[in-house]
């Protein structure tokens, strides 16, 4: 009679490449609110943002964006492959 084949998820041609930026940018922003956040907590001196609170709290939410970013490239994959 009516057999019914699973259908197959295939990702559209950019998805790996969108991912891949996601995760590449996710980590440098990360890493980029990370030398900020060090930099404003008096850890890495040598700039005018050293030991300025203000770029600790600059650096530390920038830093959670880029975590966020990343998050958002890995979960996206594994979204694309369960579904």
């Amino acid at each position: 009679m009516g057999q019914h084949k699973a259908k197959s998820y295939t990702a559209p041609a950019g998805a790996l490449s969108m991912r891949i930026l996601l995760v590449v940018l996710g980590v440098l922003v990360s890493l980029a609110g990370a030398v900020w956040a060090l930099q404003g907590a008096g850890f890495l001196l040598g700039s005018f943002m050293s030991n300025d609170p203000t770029w600790l709290w600059i650096g530390v939410i920038t830093a959670l964006i880029g975590v966020g970013i990343l998050g958002l490239g890995i979960w996206s994959g594994r979204a694309a492959k369960h579904a």
